[in-house]
């Protein structure tokens, strides 16, 4: 008989820029070591998650991070005495901070996560990127934060063109004039706010890893992905498992320097001569972590199980030359459970 424990996850959407939530409910439903019931958190009433029924059990609306922890809390507290949760394994960088901030009083009422530490959510920063490479002997291109296009102006002579313009949470794009920089400039901070971050453009081949840290220096799961078809906003909609021994001594390297604890992503460059420039880190689970089941490491059942406190067993083996292929189908929905979740914020 397996436990039966309840999950809480957010990132429910499924948009051309997909959150990880379906994906990570996908791999819980598929655990060994337990039987899981998903508890649904959304932000919006459209987000197509809350109205899968057969993954999600039930959904709950919750407070934009902007509204602050104290709100969430209240939320998460009426939550938890409606469902009893087990684990929250929260899916979104904007969210995160609030969600490691709560950790202790969420434990109070039960509640069990298993996150990055305040410092290594800190540290990881767009913005603070080359620091941290030059701390952790990393390879990342040259980038700089501006709050202003004059900003740009000054620093422009000290980049090649191409540039990337990213935001501070989410979005990027290539820059190939001043022109350009300027539109990504207005349209990524009026999304996600200041500051914006210029990086120099890396050439080569994209690669992602995903995996899990025990928080004590060793590597739970490492799954490297090589994008094979990439949308025009950057998002992969099709990758292959690879085994590159580089990429995987790479993100060791990562996660015992760090101590890293918890899921996360690694965004990389791999140039000409086989150097690999890391572009991002992201502090949680991808939105293409199924690819990470489907051959073999159950990354959502392991962090679940971490955050109770279990024992578990680094996984080394997986079935690379498997790919994923992302697709998009419509749901018929009746309008009158968009109007429930609308209204009451449960569904």
């Amino acid at each position: 008989m397996r436990p039966k424990i309840k999950i809480a996850v957010t990132g429910l959407n499924a948009i051309d820029n997909p959150g990880p939530g379906v994906a990570v409910i996908r791999g819980l439903l598929e655990a060994k070591s337990f039987e899981a019931t998903i508890i649904g958190l959304a932000y919006e009433s459209l987000e197509p998650g809350i109205y899968m029924h057969e993954l999600v059990d039930k959904t709950y609306q919750i407070p934009y991070p902007s509204a602050g922890t104290e709100l969430l809390f209240e939320r998460l507290e009426y939550i938890n005495d409606q469902e009893s949760i087990d684990v929250i394994i929260p899916n979104f960088d904007a969210e995160l901070f609030s969600f490691i901030k709560l950790e202790a009083k969420l434990k109070a009422l039960g509640i069990h996560t298993f996150l990055p530490t305040p410092e290594q959510f800190e540290e990881r920063l767009k913005t603070n990127l080359p620091d941290f490479g030059k701390k952790y002997d990393i390879d990342v291109p040259k980038s700089e934060t501006i709050y202003s296009l004059s900003d740009f102006s000054k620093i422009s002579s000290d980049y090649d063109w191409p540039v990337v313009v990213k935001g501070k949470y989410y979005d990027a794009g290539i820059a190939y004039n001043f022109e350009q920089v300027q539109m990504y400039f207005n349209k990524i901070s009026a999304k996600w706010g200041l500051p914006i971050i210029i990086q120099e453009f890396a050439h080569g081949t994209e690669f992602n890893v995903t995996g899990v840290g025990d928080g004590n220096g060793n590597a739970i799961s490492i799954v490297p992905m090589r994008k094979q078809y990439i949308t025009d906003i950057g998002k992969a909609w099709g990758g292959i498992a690879i085994t590159d021994q580089k990429l995987i001594d790479l993100t060791k390297h990562f996660i015992k320097e760090t101590n890293w604890r918890g899921g996360f992503e690694l965004e990389l460059m791999k140039n000409k001569e086989g150097k690999f420039y890391l572009l991002e880190i992201n502090p949680r689970i991808p939105a293409w972590v199924y690819l990470a089941v489907g051959v073999g490491q159950n990354i959502p059942e392991m962090i679940t199980n971490l955050a109770l406190g279990k024992e578990v067993a680094p996984v080394t083996k997986f079935e690379a030359g498997k790919m994923f292929i992302r697709y998009s189908w419509d749901m018929i929905v009746d309008l009158e459970e968009f109007e429930k979740i609308s209204t009451t914020g449960e569904l």
